[in-house]
């Protein structure tokens, strides 16, 4: 690994030497060219990153990045980073994950990383499909889609991960899509900076077994219509004029127009990221196009111990309490002979 101070690194810098495998036209080579392209400017230097993954395409990405990583087995990668973050809370880590590693087998290790609040960064990519092992419904799968697994259409109700990272009391929640470096290199940044568990969804195009599944979302010219910006302070509003808005209509969320009805901006929900109550950011997390835009950008930011911190703390009051003996713990009340 090559030495440089962090000012000088640009994305070349984070980019391994490795061919990259990904199918022509995969939605994961923008998420990794924002990606890199901010590690570069985050004044961290390259031997304090880390990059661990689980299973999938997705996480075939520590060989596409020049850090540290750690290639691990199906679903663990979040308990794997946060035990290289305990170890050394100064490494910036990152976890690379995928709607079917990160949401299958990898759902309980999602939950509970999520609820300690480690330091750590999760960007979960979604593309609604098992891309590796060649077109299965994944959780994230929408009902009635039909593939090699479900010829006659998937049954079973999909899981949406970002109510998901919300309920479990994740400190920091976004989505971004991967045709739009500009937000994916914003929101990583800021997830970056973020002295807690950041957890990022991002939207990634299959093109060979869900080709589409966000072509709304994705497209530069109905984005403006499929999607609501998150900005913080600022009202609701989307459209290709900005003329359309959200207003709360009881406990639901409901699109408006600006100007019918005797609407105006005043009367638009105005977006803060940073409510400790859950349920503004679960109401957003829940919008999906085309009943409603799909919310992008930062859903929730708020400030909370990180788990390192709390286990530091803990573990200098232990050897306060208890000064370290190891005789003296071999012959404890705790101690037994056998035989």
């Amino acid at each position: 690994m090559e030495f440089k101070h962090p000012d000088d690194y640009t994305k070349k810098d984070f980019v391994s030497n490795q061919d990259i495998r990904w199918c022509s036209g995969c939605g994961d080579y923008h998420i990794h060219n924002a990606l890199t392209s901010t590690w570069s400017k985050l004044g961290i230097k390259k031997e304090n990153f880390a990059v661990i993954s689980g299973i999938g395409c997705s996480s075939r990405f520590p060989y596409y990045a020049n850090t540290f990583g750690f290639h691990t087995i199906h679903g663990r990668a979040p308990t794997v980073a946060m035990g290289a973050k305990l170890a050394n809370p100064d490494l910036s880590v990152w976890v690379i994950t995928g709607d079917g590693d990160g949401l299958s087998i990898g759902g309980n290790h999602l939950i509970h990383a999520i609820r300690r609040n480690p330091d750590i960064n999760i960007i979960l990519f979604n593309n609604e499909i098992y891309g590796l092992t060649k077109g299965q419904t994944s959780p994230t799968s929408q009902k009635g889609l039909k593939t090699k697994s479900t010829p006659l259409g998937s049954l079973d109700a999909p899981i949406k991960p970002l109510p998901l990272a919300v309920t479990a009391g994740a400190t920091f929640v976004a989505r971004v899509v991967d045709t739009n470096l500009a937000m994916m290199r914003q929101v990583f940044a800021q997830a970056s900076d973020h002295k807690g568990l950041s957890f990022i969804e991002a939207y990634t195009n299959c093109v060979i077994f869900n080709d589409g599944a966000f072509a709304k979302e994705e497209s530069r010219i109905d984005r403006k219509d499929a999607t609501i910006e998150l900005k913080h302070g600022e009202p609701l509003i989307f459209g290709k004029n900005s003329d359309k808005g959200i207003v709360l209509d009881g406990l639901s969320p409901k699109a408006v127009t600006i100007g019918e009805n005797g609407i105006t901006k005043d009367d638009l929900l105005v977006h803060d990221e940073t409510l400790e109550d859950p349920a503004y950011a679960y109401m957003l997390s829940n919008m999906k196009y085309p009943d409603l835009p799909t919310p992008v950008g930062i859903f929730r930011r708020i400030k909370r111990e990180t788990y390192e911190t709390m286990v530091r703390e803990q573990e200098s009051e232990a050897a306060k309490r208890m000064p370290a003996d190891l005789g003296k713990l071999l012959n404890s009340k705790d101690s037994w002979k056998v035989g």
